[in-house]
């Protein structure tokens, strides 16, 4: 299965302004996920932005990227902008990784990839059984309503900030990382945004609003998304550890 991944990162940000360049041990977030993505090995990465300061930032890193316009209105629709700037290549399958989960384990991309197996699958995704109650109904949480689970992939019915579905015995927390045939992107960012996308505050909707299949696969624990700065202190707090262990950057 040939995959290409493509990062899509900018500058601005409403909550923590230039997050892509915030350092963590010394190295600013884009070259982390840089590196995280490129150690899965799946595929060719690039990154998205429409930044200068970034795209810098990625050529010292020794990576790839593609200035996209500034004023595209999701990361999703700066995916397609790059994968279209690159002459739209022939690849099965296009992961959306963004910009913003510096400690992405290289296997979950790997993981995103199984559903693509079965031809009528067009969109998978990610996720984590809920374990603390408080985030069933926590609308920052976006829940996922689906079939019973089979070798951890379920087919997505819904994605929801409620807690769906009701009396459910297992909730489970999606995790925003995307995984597409390159024909259901486009058709992604062919149509309008629909009514229950615009009413959940949730893109994905558009896909199943349309009759796309979205698969989910099961993964054990979701990495921090850095939307804040009490998340960058976070992930600031567990980074060392996780060089230890994980990581190490090339020279």
């Amino acid at each position: 299965m040939k995959t290409l991944v493509i990062i899509p990162s900018r500058l601005e940000s409403t909550r923590l302004s230039q997050k892509a360049l915030a350092e963590i041990c010394g190295r600013p977030m884009i070259e982390w996920v840089l590196h995280q993505t490129t150690q899965a090995n799946v595929g060719e990465v690039v990154v998205a932005t429409c930044g200068h300061e970034i795209a810098s930032a990625v050529a010292n890193a020794k990576g790839r990227y593609i200035i996209t316009n500034p004023n595209l209105p999701s990361g999703t629709d700066r995916v397609w902008a790059a994968y279209k700037e690159m002459g739209e290549p022939e690849v099965d399958v296009i992961i959306n990784v963004q910009g913003d989960l510096p400690l992405l384990l290289p296997n979950h991309l790997q993981d995103i990839l199984k559903p693509f197996s079965d031809p009528n699958v067009d969109v998978s995704t990610l996720a984590t059984l809920i374990t603390d109650p408080s985030e069933v109904n926590n609308p920052n949480v976006v829940k996922i309503c689906m079939d019973q689970p089979h070798n951890n992939i379920g087919r997505a019915v819904y994605f929801s900030r409620s807690a769906v579905p009701a009396n459910a015995l297992n909730y489970y927390h999606h995790v925003g990382v995307y995984a597409y045939r390159p024909q259901a992107l486009k058709a992604f960012v062919n149509h309008p945004p629909c009514y229950l996308e615009q009413t959940e505050k949730l893109e994905q909707l558009r896909f199943l609003q349309h009759g796309y299949r979205i698969d989910v696969v099961i993964i054990e624990s979701a990495p921090i998304s850095v939307d804040t700065y009490a998340d960058l202190e976070k992930v600031r707090s567990l980074a060392t550890d996780y060089l230890d262990k994980h990581l190490t950057f090339p020279c």
